[in-house]
């Protein structure tokens, strides 16, 4: 009797887990394309909209967005002036090609101050000691 109980309980639980994963997984999906999405929105279209994107497929493809839509988007080369048509969901990451940030700006800046400041104090320090 016991050993039928815990049969019967091993089915379920095997049974419920079978029937979960698939929609959890749609549901990745789903929240990852969203995500490609808003970013594709944030980045905006035009010229000056330059990206990088790498397909699912392993494939990447560089231009700037054209257009965009609510299922997919346009990139267009600037050089060939091939467009192609991309899906969200075939996206696996998109990267914004429009040059270094601000943060990024300021923190070089930053880095070649203190670097030509560390030269100076040592040919300073190397010119003293004779």
């Amino acid at each position: 009797m016991f050993k039928t109980l815990v049969s019967i309980l091993l089915i379920c639980l095997v049974a419920v887990g079978a029937h979960a994963g698939p929609a959890r997984a749609s549901q990745t999906n789903d929240d990852a394309a969203s995500k490609i999405q808003k970013k594709v929105a944030r980045i905006g279209i035009g010229e000056k909209a330059k990206v990088t994107v790498k397909m699912k497929s392993g494939t990447k493809i560089k231009g700037f967005i054209a257009q965009a839509g609510a299922n997919d988007f346009t990139v267009r080369n600037k050089q060939t002036g091939d467009v192609t048509s991309i899906l969200y969901s075939d996206v696996l990451k998109v990267e914004d090609n429009r040059g270094l940030s601000r943060t990024k700006n300021l923190a070089l800046g930053i880095g070649l101050g203190v670097a030509a400041f560390i030269a100076v104090g040592a040919l300073i320090f190397a010119s003293s000691e004779h």
